[in-house]
């Protein structure tokens, strides 16, 4: 009788795109100086809705911080530790 062995590989990928000029700010959440992403670039990111967008931005999982102008801005670590985490939700 032949012995037959099955391989099932999972694989994932995540594409980080950055601009020309990274964002840095101190992320009091995190306690370091982090990347930070504009509020109003969250959704093309990570392909949310305006309405998903919203809700994350209401979560306390997205570390928030302003930038020297009063811009809103999303900690990059904290976005994607919500990414992996609705992954796995």
């Amino acid at each position: 009788m032949a012995k037959h062995t099955k391989i099932t590989i999972e694989a994932d990928s995540l594409l980080v795109l950055q601009g020309r000029v990274p964002l840095q700010a101190w992320c009091i959440e995190c306690g370091a100086e982090t990347e930070m992403i504009p509020v109003d670039d969250l959704g093309v990111v990570s392909n949310l809705s305006p309405t998903e967008v919203q809700a994350w931005l209401e979560s306390e999982s997205l570390h928030h911080a302003r930038s020297a102008e009063g811009a809103r801005l999303i900690c990059l670590k904290s976005m994607l530790k919500r990414v992996c985490k609705a992954k796995t939700a």
